[in-house]
Order: structure tokens, then sequence, then C-alpha cells
């Protein structure tokens, strides 16, 4: 068997297979994670990721009309740096075979090549040891060896068989790995996704363990809105606008000079030109005079028109009646405590990033599009969190986003501790909290989820471990005296003068007053403040400043 060419519906078959073969793997994945805390996984974040493309995208027998799709899915679905990465993969994959309504091995092979490159190219210092060297060294080892007699399965077989010597030798790459005595668990996952696309080539069509549904939708609460209600918010709109060609349409389409029409009719404007699709999102009171404008080049693919005030909840309403601010805040936490708190310090959208589950590029751009203000600034509070956040700025193309990479919500917590709301400087508001972030050093207490072994730090399952700014400094059986001990590693620990304590899911109030004692002990000069975070996976979160 010896498949030539392959169409856009072959490869979204092929590509489910992937998705499904990744999911029977994926806690494996997860298990390969060095870092024995359960924070966003690697197989299940690139399993959200790939989802969301696949959901995205609609069958098409034309493959680059297919992979446009999928691409823009996964890009806004990213979740975790191992979907950023992947989701980046398949931009330049995509982006190569754009114009191809099949696919041949010579286009397949150059599609693998710029998908490596750009997934490259997105990170900001790329680490070898990874998915990066797996997907580069996999292709680059064969394509040589590629002819126009190969087959499409020829060619994966030997794709996948090079990156399974790559992800062998991931351990003597990155020292983490070969500490712990395992390969690089995005690895792992990228090559599961293209043995379950080579799979269904070879007949072997593998069953999803989960439906490709989108997130169940809050019932609207049409209550909201009746005869007597003001209409001030206008509606919220979106559409995919395919640009024709016919005569009785307008062919000269500049996204620029239409972003500014739009602008006379609404706001919280995201336009984005793909090829001759052009999607679009806006709040306005005028649906009629949008759509008008829109038909001057092309036709509706998808169209949807939500009343803002029956679809908004409370909090949204809020967001809405704000004033124009100078810097909104945009933050990722975790616990209703902990959106409490950064709601109460002034942060104008808070994002609940869940405790395994990562925050998505989609989830931020929604942030984006809510707020009124000449610059945001963005606090991901995580450091599996940053890649998606600062993908979120590349896609909603705006100019007055920073991305402060906060690793914690306790550097997060001192970031916003330090803004000068007052000032109208957004340059020195901006250096003031990334001061306050760079002056943290964040402790987390936790159980460990796995076993562990690194340099000289080695955990068992269920053992109490103490982590400094992500990195863990000791380990003990007992929960308080590893959070003392991880103190004491502390570089001018007697020179500290605050300390911030989040209180974790299920933790009883009345041990705060034994940790403080025990503090207290260690640190008679320190201020010390209790915080009910509510935070799932640590027990205790604490920022020393």
């Amino acid at each position: 068997m010896s498949t030539k060419r392959i169409t856009g519906f072959q490869l979204e078959q092929m590509l489910k297979n992937g998705l499904s073969n990744l999911q029977t793997q994926e806690q494996e994945i997860n298990r390969l994670n060095v870092f024995p805390v359960s924070d966003g996984d690697t197989g299940t974040n690139m399993c959200l990721t790939l989802q969301n493309g696949l959901h995205f995208a609609k069958t098409n027998m034309d493959a680059g009309a297919y992979l446009r799709r999928l691409g823009e899915g996964m890009l806004l679905g990213a979740r975790g740096n191992s979907g950023v990465i992947l989701s980046q993969f398949f931009k330049g994959f995509s982006t190569e075979l754009s114009r191809c309504a099949q696919v041949g091995v010579g286009e397949l092979r150059n599609a693998l090549i710029r998908g490596y490159r750009t997934a490259y190219s997105a990170v900001v210092k790329p680490v070898e040891g990874t998915i990066l060297s797996v997907a580069r060294e996999g292709i680059e080892h064969i394509r040589g060896q590629i002819t126009r007699s190969t087959g499409i399965e020829q060619l994966l077989s030997m794709y996948i068989a090079e990156m399974q010597k790559t992800l062998s030798m991931t351990p003597e790459m990155l020292p983490v790995l070969k500490e712990a005595g395992v390969v690089d668990s995005g690895g792992m996952g990228f090559i599961a996704i293209f043995e379950g696309m080579r799979k269904y080539l070879y007949g072997e069509v593998l069953l999803p363990s989960a439906e490709l549904e989108t997130a169940p939708q809050a019932p609207m609460g049409f209550d909201l809105f009746n005869e007597n209600s003001a209409f001030e918010d206008g509606y919220c709109m979106e559409f995919i606008l395919q640009l024709m060609n016919a005569p009785k349409y307008d062919r000269h389409f500049r996204i620029s000079s239409f972003i500014e029409d739009l602008k006379l009719y609404g706001n919280s404007i995201v336009a984005v030109q793909d090829g001759k699709r052009v999607k679009v999102h806006i709040h306005t009171l005028h649906p009629e005079k949008i759509m008008a404008l829109s038909r001057v080049f092309g036709e509706f693919l998808t169209f949807k028109l939500e009343n803002m005030q029956v679809q908004h909840n409370e909090h949204d309403k809020e967001l809405k009646t704000k004033k124009h601010k100078k810097l909104a805040v945009v933050a990722v936490v975790n616990g209703e405590g902990m959106k409490k708190i950064f709601s109460d310090l002034g942060c104008d959208v808070v994002i609940d990033g869940g405790s395994t589950m990562n925050t998505s590029s989609q989830e931020f751009i929604d942030a984006f599009a809510q707020l009124d203000a000449d610059a945001i600034v963005v606090l991901p509070n995580n450091p599996n969190v940053i890649l998606a956040a600062q993908q979120a700025v590349t896609l909603y193309e705006a100019q007055n986003i920073t991305v402060l990479p906060s690793r914690s919500v306790a550097e997060g917590y001192f970031a916003i501790a330090m803004d000068v709301r007052n000032s109208d400087d957004v340059d020195f508001r901006l250096r003031e909290m990334k001061n306050g972030l760079e002056n943290t050093v964040t402790l987390c207490e936790a159980t460990a989820s796995r076993d562990y072994a690194y340099h000289e730090i080695s955990c068992k399952k269920g053992e109490e471990i103490l982590l400094v700014n992500n990195k863990i400094v000791c380990v003990n059986s007992d929960w308080k005296q590893a959070i003392i001990d991880g103190m004491s590693t502390v570089e001018d620990i007697g020179d500290k003068e605050t300390c911030i304590v989040f209180r974790g899911e299920g933790v009883p109030e009345e041990l705060e007053d034994e940790l403080r004692e025990a503090i207290e002990e260690l640190c008679p000069m320190l201020d010390i403040a209790f915080v009910d975070g509510g935070q799932q996976v640590h027990h205790w979160v604490m920022g020393l400043t």
C-alpha cells in the first residue's frame, strides 16, 4: 500500500485518529512530567489544543482550506507551553500547505520542515531535548531520503522512527530528564499524534475517548431583559465573512480600511483576515450597518448576534460600566478566594486558570475584548500560562498589551501592590509592577503527586514538598517543617519584611495560627498576613519581600 496524495477529508480523519491515539497515552504522558505537582500536565494540554483545532475546522476536501481552520483553532485553544508549541508547529504546517488542494509527499516534507521552524521561532529561548528537538531531527534526518516514489505511509514511518530515536536521546540533551530517568513528555505526545495519523492510513481507526464538544454554555437569563429595560450595551456580533469574486462585490478589500469603517459603528473590535475569509468580533448598537458594510465585499459563512444585556452575567455588567482607564489589568488565578483577592486589588478581568487545565489563548483574547483602556497588562501567574498569554497578544494584534511574566500568584500579588494607580504614566506603572514581581520570593507547599529525583532532591508520592521559585528545595513528612526548612534556604531571609500567605482549598483555618507561630520563631521581625486563597494543588502559597 502506498498513498501518493491525501485530501483535506483524509487529513481530518488522520488528525482525529492522532488525537485518539494521544488520548490513549494522555495519562502516561502526564506521568512523564518530571515535576511532582499536577499543574496543567503535558498530555492534557496537547489533547485540548488539538481537540480545539479539530472542533474549529470544518470538513473540507481541500486540504489547504481545512488546515487553515485547524491551525487557527489550535492557536486560539492552545493551553500550556506544550500546547502553544504544538499550535505553532501546525501554524507553520498549515501555512506551507495553504495552497494545496491535495498533499503529496514533497509538500508534506516541506510542511514538516516549516512546522518545526515556526515552532522554534515562537519560543524566545528554545531548549533542546524537548518537543522542538524531536520535531526538527525527525524530518531533518530523512529529508534527503524522500523521493517521488516515497509513499505518505513510508514518509510517516521514517519520520516517526527518527523522532523516536531523538526522543530516546532527550535525557542526554536535558539533564533534568536524565536525573528523573524519563524522556521528554511533549516529544512523546507529538509522536503519538503522528502515530495515530499513520495508523489511519493503514486502516486502523481509533475511537475517540471523548466527544469533540465545546464547553457547555451557561443558560441565558432572559429575566435580565424585558419591555421596560434600558438598551445601552448593544449586541455582541461575531461572524466569518467570505470575500467573493463575483462582479457585484467590491474586490478591493483591505483589512485596515475595513477596521476603520467598523469603528464608526462599534467597539471591542477584533478583525483578522485569513486569505479570502475575515473573522470579526464587534460590540455594536447598529448590527444592520455592520451587515451592510460587510456584504459589500462578500457573504457570511457564520453569524452570531447576542443581546449583551441578556448574555452578560453581573460581573460582566460591572466591567462594561467601568470608565475608560489608563491601564487595565488581566490576571490568571485559581480558586474563589484568589479571584476575590485579585478583584479587590483592582484587577479588571480575573480568569480562573483551573488546577490542571491551563488558560487558553482564546480566554485571554476574550478578556482583552472586554476592556476599554489605553494599555493592558497581563499577569499569567503560572510558568505554564505565559506562552499562551504571549500568543494571545500576537493574535489580538494590539500594540498596547504587555505580558509581565509572573510565575506565581505571589508575584502577581506584589506586582499589583506596587502599582501606582493615581499616576497617568503607564510606563512608570509598568516598571513599578515589574519591580514588585522581580523582588518577590515565592514558596509553595504541596503533596508530591509522583516520585521525583533531580540532583540532591528526591521525593516519593505522598510526601510533603516545599518549592522556592518553582524549584523543590526540601522534602519532609510534615508540611509545617517542610515550610520552615524551605524558608531557611531563602537567601537573606532575615532581611525580608513582608510575608503574604495564601491558604489553599481544604486546609483548615485553625492551622494558620500554628504556621504563624513557627514562622515568627524563625523570623521574629517578619510582618505576616494570611489570606483564604482557596487555590488547588498547593496547600500554602507564600510571597516574601
